[in-house]
């Protein structure tokens, strides 16, 4: 890999000798503009695209690099085009993909930056973007929530509020279905790609697509189903589901499927909450109906003779729920970071960056829903406070207001030096700009 030496001083953020090669990014233009930001800094920029989907949304066959071979051969092509082109960081969506997993092992061998993004830890008006690895791979993994304390004591802050709103829904779902539109139709040159999810793209566009023009339907049933619940009187619970193909859930749970899940959560609820307790199923935002989760809740729950204390809702946001519950259970969703922001009692079964023993619970699920431990409320503010000053970046990957306030911040956290953790640990972190609303 050739040197890149230059005499003179670069001036701070300057992208000069820095040479960045993008892997596959979120569905939509985020990558584009991202890129077009690191050029306009002084660096080079290259796009490798796996399939037609990536290709829609980078607009310049210069600087495109189709790989069109097959997986095997993946890992010695990644290291050839890092030689070939002098790359010096790789920047990526999700590091579990198989063709990112590859990529990440082989550049830290070869010594480059690893720059990853993922969906916020605090959603959902932030972006996560971290050195080297996400979730169960985060460098966040192996901080105590003293060594966290011990950074924070070093500067000045104040607490940092979310904005009102970023983004919108509708864009996330439409990228996505215009992304496996491509992928379907346009995809001949890339007969090898195969995507790391197990469903044939033909579906995925599918279950996109009808997501897309039942949201009206699926907002009235949620909004009746909410409110029948929170007029009941009962107390409840929550059980926070996921995405079953996400990585966070196949790659960093004990689970391999959300109804392995369900079901240990609606035997452990049978067995040890009170009698007129009831238990509340919120699924994720962006839910397909891949699997019938309906239907599993309802077979599950009507075996243990606790059908009617058993509900399942649609989507929609978490706090119309959240704010009336009296605990909560999930694998490793970041959603449980809102029930520990409320002080509520969290049960996790994964590994996740904010399973900390301060504010998690470990009890048995049975235990735990007769008796629920309290989290160490300190202990999660003083968290939530280090990734704000960190990692957690306002904005967000599919509107263009999310994308623009994003792209302000970001790009100068990936041209420094350290990495959002070790800056701030190390006392080089730069002062964070103040939240605006956006434009």
């Amino acid at each position: 890999m050739p040197d890149h030496v230059n005499s003179d001083p670069l001036p701070p953020h300057s992208g000069e000798t820095r040479v960045f090669l993008m892997l596959q990014g979120p569905h939509g233009p985020f990558f584009w503009q991202l890129g077009k930001m690191l050029r306009a800094a002084g660096a080079t920029v290259w796009r490798v695209g796996f399939n037609a989907g990536d290709r829609a949304f980078w607009f310049s066959p210069q600087t495109f690099l189709p790989y069109t071979d097959t997986p095997e051969v993946w890992p010695d092509t990644f290291q050839r085009i890092v030689e070939d082109k002098g790359v010096t960081d790789i920047v990526l969506y999700g590091d579990p993909r198989p063709v990112h997993a590859l990529a990440v092992a082989r550049a830290k061998e070869l010594g480059l930056r690893v720059h990853v993004f993922e969906e916020g830890y605090i959603r959902p008006f932030w972006i996560t973007y971290e050195r080297g690895g996400a979730n169960g791979h985060s460098d966040l993994m192996a901080l105590t929530v003293d060594d966290m304390r011990h950074a924070l004591a070093n500067i000045d802050h104040d607490n940092i509020e979310a904005p009102d709103h970023w983004g919108d829904m509708r864009q996330h779902i439409f990228y996505g279905a215009l992304y496996h539109w491509f992928v379907m139709f346009r995809n001949g040159a890339f007969k090898h790609f195969r995507g790391h999810r197990e469903l044939p793209v033909t579906y995925e566009f599918m279950l996109y697509f009808k997501r897309l023009i039942m949201m009206p339907s699926h907002r009235a049933s949620r909004t009746w189903r909410t409110r029948r619940i929170r007029r009941s009187g009962h107390p409840f619970h929550i059980a926070l589901l996921q995405l079953e193909h996400d990585a966070s859930f196949q790659v960093h749970s004990p689970y391999s499927t959300m109804p392995e899940f369900i079901a240990d959560v609606i035997d452990g609820f049978a067995k040890g909450a009170p009698r007129h307790h009831h238990l509340v199923f919120k699924a994720h935002p962006l839910e397909n109906d891949r699997r019938n989760l309906t239907a599993e809740v309802k077979r599950l729950a009507t075996a243990h003779g606790i059908a009617d204390r058993v509900h399942y809702v649609r989507g929609g946001k978490l706090a119309s729920l959240l704010n009336y519950a009296r605990s909560a259970v999930t694998v490793n969703s970041t959603a449980g970071q809102q029930v520990l922001a409320r002080g509520l009692p969290l049960r996790t079964f994964g590994t996740a960056v904010f399973a900390k023993p301060e504010f998690v619970s470990h009890q048995p699920l049975e235990t735990f829903f007769a008796t629920p431990e309290r989290p160490d409320t300190r202990a999660y503010k003083d968290y939530r406070q280090f990734l704000l000053e960190t990692s957690q970046v306002p904005g967000g990957f599919y509107s263009g207001r999310g994308r623009r306030q994003l792209l302000r911040h970001v790009v100068d956290m990936m041209l420094a030096d350290h990495g959002p953790y070790a800056a701030l640990i190390s006392g080089n972190a730069p002062p964070r700009q103040p939240l605006r609303r956006p434009n």
